[in-house]
């Protein structure tokens, strides 16, 4: 059964975390609790959730470049290969769809990279808020914008 935590990361800005078993699920924003998320399987001393809490607060006090916490990405195949993708950008880089695309030997791809990322379980930890568009604009965010725009802030980048 998951369990999960809230990690409130800046004013308005909440993280809410999901584990299940020994792994990260879910990290996504949202203004409350996820619908469907229970209350009773909410598990703030969870050791995993606990350490998750501690590393993005780390993270936002820029005290923390890399996460080290375990995570299970579960999505399609594509996804999956986007997703790993994201994971090896460097804390303080940025990445564009089209050279992931690129990247995975699909330079047509681009849409399909962008909906991968959109899809990411994972915000921040797997750092999809790295990616903007080739035109140096920001485009979308789970978060929204601003949200994109503030962790970037945090890695020393100006968009």
């Amino acid at each position: 059964m998951p369990s999960w935590t809230r990690v409130d990361l800046a004013p308005g800005v909440a993280l809410y975390v999901e584990a299940e078993g020994d792994a990260l699920r879910r990290a996504i924003f949202r203004p409350s609790t996820p619908q469907g998320w229970n209350e009773d399987e909410r598990k703030d001393k969870d050791p995993l959730l606990k350490q998750a809490a501690v590393e993005l607060k780390q993270y936002m006090a820029g005290k923390r470049r890399v996460f080290s916490l375990p995570f299970e990405l579960d999505g399609t195949e594509f996804q999956c290969r986007v997703w790993a993708e994201l994971i090896k950008i460097p804390f303080g880089e940025l990445s564009t769809y089209a050279a992931i695309a690129k990247n995975l030997k699909n330079p047509g791809a681009v849409r399909a990279v962008g909906a991968a990322n959109g899809k990411n379980p994972l915000s921040i930890i797997v750092p999809c808020h790295r990616v903007i568009a080739s035109d140096g604009s920001l485009a979308g965010y789970s978060g929204g914008i601003e949200v994109k725009r503030m962790l970037l802030r945090r890695e020393g980048i100006e968009p």
